[in-house]
């Protein structure tokens, strides 16, 4: 989700306009390096008003200095910064919900045949909406003792990986979630008056989160998995990122395992073991 910059400080102002496209340019190269993020002509704007909060942060005045401080960065946490300000986090429950569906048809088969053990990863978990959602699914399947199974959930923004751990969400977040999934799987609590729901521990405890680069395969998971929700993030790579990322994804996944891809995103152009099922689901045909 954007986030401007306050309009009244005139540092800001003055940073912004100091934005070249010819800075925007090595920027750009510098994020699509460390990241795999493409930004594409036309995000200068974009790019200064999420980098303006940095420059205030750190009292650098201009994006120039800013550039010239990220590439003397050894210790890299100011990379995880810039990745965290340029980062875009869109994400709710039980988002395009018919891929849940598919999870919990798929798994019931899977467990009616004897399946007493599964991995699923959420390889862009942002702010936990995705795997909580995953866990609620897994939960009504599987119940929360007895069958094994576990979700990891990464994401490249520490940012929205600390938010996720916590497992709270104001009231309005919740929306989409029915009243008995609220009850059975959240506490209702309330802090400053404010109405907030936190997942319950049992659910939490199947959840793990880890910071992950998905441009930098291969990832230190071993699988096999049986589902990866890779959702409306290779949007903003290009096929030299995407082609990697599907063959470690197919590496991971058991054989017949399934990949599901966001609704706008697809496949096509890249040779590749998984084979479409149906739009966004994949199925992996490695031997």
């Amino acid at each position: 989700m954007g986030r401007e910059p306050d309009s009244n400080n005139s540092s800001t102002n003055s940073a912004n306009s100091s934005l070249s496209h010819e800075l925007f340019e090595k920027i750009s190269r510098f994020i699509y390096n460390q990241s795999g993020i493409t930004l594409k002509d036309g995000k200068e704007a974009l790019v200064a008003s999420r980098l303006a909060k940095r420059l205030r942060a750190l009292n650098i005045p201009s994006y120039a200095s800013y550039f010239q401080y990220l590439e003397k960065d050894t210790s890299g946490e100011e990379i995880v910064q810039l990745l965290d300000a340029i980062s875009t986090n869109v994400t709710h429950f039980f988002r395009e919900p018919k891929h849940f569906d598919i999870l919990h048809e798929k798994i019931t088969t899977w467990k009616n045949a004897g399946q007493r053990r599964f991995r699923i990863w959420c390889a862009a978990s942002s702010t936990g909406e995705e795997p909580y959602t995953l866990a609620m699914v897994m939960a009504e399947v599987c119940g929360l003792s007895g069958i094994d199974w576990k979700i990891l959930a990464t994401d490249i923004s520490t940012r929205v990986l600390d938010i996720a751990k916590t497992g709270k969400y104001e009231e309005e977040k919740l929306k989409d979630v029915s009243s008995a999934l609220k009850q059975k799987y959240f506490d209702q609590i309330k802090l400053e008056e404010q109405k907030y729901y936190r997942a319950k521990p049992a659910l939490r405890e199947r959840i793990v989160f880890k910071r992950l680069n998905l441009a930098e395969p291969p990832f230190p998971m071993h699988g096999p998995l049986d589902f990866v929700f890779c959702r409306n993030v290779m949007i903003y790579f290009d096929n030299n990122i995407r082609k990697p990322l599907i063959d470690e994804i197919s590496r991971l996944l058991k054989p017949e395992g399934i990949l599901i891809v966001g609704s706008s995103e697809s496949l096509t152009g890249i040779i590749t073991a998984m084979k479409s099922i149906g739009p966004s689901v994949y199925a992996n045909i490695r031997k």
